[in-house]
């Protein structure tokens, strides 16, 4: 059982489904966080209406001998905020932000965080994975996933579909069979 309650991880709630409503001068920034501030940063965001995306996974760990759950950040130091330039400005004035980065593609970076997201919501294993190299891109066509698209890689002698966020050069990745993908 966890010790609190469930963190928001995503504010507004429906931030990654409908971009026609939100004003065109936002744009999405990643927010890398002083040490181990990416929640508080995140409450603040909320009480503040600043839009954000946390990617939060759950892990058990054995604290006195005892297994508790907690919720981590996916990306540990990184949040993304989908602001406006004085948005940004308030939220540099919380102290929380170590550096701000402009993603240059909002489309591109909304679509990788709605995949992030999809994997996260699946309840699969995840795997973090950083400094991304190229290779195939596919799509899952068959199972829970189906229609998800990413790069498969192979780890350790098995393959594994590989969820980007190019922007910050890392990623998720859970394993699968060259049998659920097809080639884009």
């Amino acid at each position: 059982m966890p010790i609190l309650s469930s963190e928001r991880s995503l504010f507004p709630d429906n931030l990654l489904e409908d971009f026609t409503s939100l004003p065109s001068e936002q744009r999405w920034w990643a927010i890398y966080t002083r040490s181990r501030m990416e929640k508080s940063l995140a409450r603040e965001l909320s009480d503040m209406d600043i839009p954000f995306y946390l990617p939060l996974i759950p892990q058990t760990r054995r604290v006195a001998g005892r297994p508790t759950k907690s919720l981590l950040p996916l990306f540990t130091g990184y949040l993304f905020t989908f602001c406006s330039d004085s948005q940004r400005v308030e939220t540099l004035k919380t102290k929380r932000v170590a550096h701000m980065f402009p993603a240059p593609r909002v489309d591109e970076m909304t679509e990788d965080l709605r995949n992030v997201r999809a994997l996260i919501e699946s309840g699969v294993p995840l795997t973090t994975e950083g400094r991304l190299q190229p290779g195939q891109r596919v799509r899952v066509k068959s199972g829970l996933l189906t229609g998800l698209e990413g790069v498969i890689v192979s780890r350790r002698g098995e393959d594994r579909l590989l969820i980007a966020v190019n922007f910050l050069q890392q990623g998720v990745s859970i394993q699968i069979g060259d049998y659920q993908v097809e080639p884009i």
